[in-house]
């Protein structure tokens, strides 16, 4: 009887070499599965099922966990308004946390003595797929071979049609990985230090040219309305606010960090409705929490987007960090204002009944209600004993 083996399958010339190869070569019984984070359109997932079964896999299984990925990623990292070195809204790789769980628990559900992902040696990815894979299933052994046998393109390429698999490989001039929180674009720019991409790199091009309001709305963080029409799917609203902002080439921009693995890396990215959700989500906390709850926030969200970026979602502090965000949200509520044009946006303004600019006890830089001169005079001078007594000291100390 042959041993079972479940693979990660994209539908890329790497996983299709898995699929073949470990079928003729190894001969092991492959399962394949792909697990669709909200990036891949209903044809796109036919057409992967179609191109597992010509590579003579026993069975293919699409695994759809977009709801998971906005309940248990997304809805944090906006609370967190996460951007990685003020940038990236951590596409790929909290999307790739999901998809290595969602294989591996259904490795697990099929009885597979193995699980495969076609990842090579020289990025993050096979460092997630790896850790995840182990820590749910260390029971399940791991094979990887595109990284283990270190294969050209070409030798893949040629592999497969020498056992009667051609499809179109041609190795486009960007490689384009779409999602629900965002598009990342590498090419020959990215791998330059003093490059960018060109406009035709990116998959939306723009369309619009005129000036456009648009407002998102939140309750208690999470979004709620895109101009004033309510839906509780909240993907539904992505999408909707997508739509409309990629239409200006609105979220572009180049990241610039370090990986898993220690290297330097650069990836452009498109992500229109990422960068407005969370800056506008950004804005109304200005108006609606106090100033020590931003200034741990920031901390806190910083940490947690540097802990989904290194693999380390299922460490049990990350339940900790999200329990302190979903408790920061409670005031969070309100509309905010966006105007877009092409290549940018202007945040306007916010109306929430939590706004903390209440003119109840002053206007800022016109009326104070709430304390006298006099408080203003002895509050002063309070405040700065601790300064005082230093250059005091200090002044005592030079004159001896």
């Amino acid at each position: 009887m042959k041993e079972k083996v479940l693979l990660a399958f994209s539908g890329g010339l790497d996983t299709s070499f898995c699929a073949m190869y470990l079928a003729k070569e190894k001969s092991y019984e492959v399962h394949t599965a792909v697990a669709n984070t909200g990036g891949f359109s209903d044809e796109e997932l036919k057409s992967i099922e179609e191109r597992a079964i010509r590579l003579g896999a026993a069975s293919h299984a699409t695994l759809d966990v977009t709801q998971e990925y906005y309940d248990k990623s997304i809805k944090y990292m906006v609370f967190g308004n996460v951007l990685r070195n003020g940038t990236y809204p951590i596409s790929v790789s909290s999307e790739r946390i999901f998809q290595a769980l969602a294989i591996i628990n259904y490795a697990k559900e099929i009885n597979a003595d193995y699980v495969a992902h076609g990842s090579t040696g020289a990025g993050n990815d096979q460092v997630r797929f790896d850790l995840t894979f182990d820590v749910i299933a260390p029971e399940i052994k791991i094979l990887t071979p595109t990284r283990d046998m270190v294969l050209t393109r070409e030798y893949e390429i040629n592999y497969l049609k020498e056992h009667g698999y051609v499809a179109d490989f041609t190795k486009m001039e960007y490689s384009i990985n779409k999602g629900l929180w965002g598009t990342s674009i590498g090419g020959k720019e990215t791998l330059k230090s003093h490059l960018t991409l060109p406009e035709e790199a990116y998959p939306s091009q723009i369309t619009k040219t005129d000036e456009e309001t648009v407002t998102i709305t939140f309750e208690k963080g999470e979004i709620t309305a895109v101009n004033g029409d309510t839906n509780t799917d909240k993907i539904a609203l992505i999408n909707k606010l997508e739509a409309i902002a990629n239409q200006y080439g609105i979220g572009r921009d180049m990241h610039i960090g370090d990986t898993i693995i220690g290297i330097k890396g650069r990836v452009g990215f498109e992500a229109a409705a990422p960068l407005l959700i969370i800056n506008a989500h950004k804005m109304l906390e200005k108006h609606t929490l106090t100033k020590w709850q931003q200034y741990w926030k920031d901390q806190l969200g910083n940490w947690y987007g540097m802990f989904l970026h290194e693999a380390q979602y299922l460490e049990p502090v990350m339940r900790d960090m999200e329990q302190f965000l979903q408790s920061s949200q409670q005031n969070v509520t309100g509309t905010v204002s966006i105007v877009l044009r092409p290549h940018s946006y202007t945040l306007v303004g916010v109306e929430s009944p939590f706004d903390l600019m209440k003119t109840d006890f002053g206007e800022y830089g016109e009326i104070n209600r709430a304390w006298s001169a006099d408080d203003v005079k002895g509050f002063t001078k309070i405040l700065g004993n601790q300064m005082k007594i230093f250059y005091n000291v200090q002044k005592r100390n030079s004159k001896q």
